[in-house]
């Protein structure tokens, strides 16, 4: 663990595809903390996946739970929190992330998400249409909410292991200077 890392939580945000659950499962890891999968708990808070809740209620009522479930895991110190995709642009979900947790944005070019996200099939926003188009639109209409994350990292083609240095670089820069303004890439 990084001598003087806060307790509060270490949030990973991003477009899907980025690594957030594989890399916050190692960091975890390297940190000795818990590993919280944001989507996981909101399945089991709604007793059913994630697609049947886009199926049966929509998009909005998803971020509402969603927004819920990750305003709950935000009081659990000493973790690592991988969030979905689209939870870091709501306004009322960053502002709670941003004041009580450090929050790093692992950020990936169009073409390393566009082969990530096309190994599985289950990414309700990614079922109907081009997956290149969409992503392309999500970075335009996400990047700026991203940008206001804490730390920012790149998670390109380097793997997983090489990801997490970079945030464990950023997050001692944070201990030594007080400030997140370190970024791993």
């Amino acid at each position: 663990m990084l001598e003087g890392l806060p307790d509060q939580p270490v949030v990973l945000v991003g477009l899907m595809g980025a690594g957030k659950t594989r890399v916050g499962r190692l960091l975890a890891s390297r940190l000795n903390r818990k590993f919280i999968d944001a989507d996981s708990e909101i399945e089991a808070s709604a007793k059913c996946s994630i697609e049947d809740i886009f199926a049966r209620y929509g998009e909005e009522a998803f971020r509402d739970g969603e927004r819920r479930v990750i305003e709950r895991l935000m009081k659990t110190k000493n973790s690592v929190i991988a969030t979905g995709g689209g939870a870091f642009t709501c306004a009322e979900t960053r502002a709670n992330v941003l004041a009580r947790g450090l929050s790093v944005w692992l950020r990936a070019d169009l073409d390393v998400l566009v082969e990530r996200v096309s190994q599985r099939d289950n990414r309700p926003l990614l079922r109907d249409g081009d997956k290149r188009a969409t992503l392309a639109r999500l970075m335009t209409e996400r990047y700026p909410q991203y940008a206001e994350a804490d730390i920012t990292v790149e998670s390109g083609t380097e793997g997983p292991d090489t990801v997490v240095e970079s945030i464990l670089s950023a997050l001692y820069a944070h201990c030594q200077t007080g400030s997140l303004e370190a970024s791993g890439g």
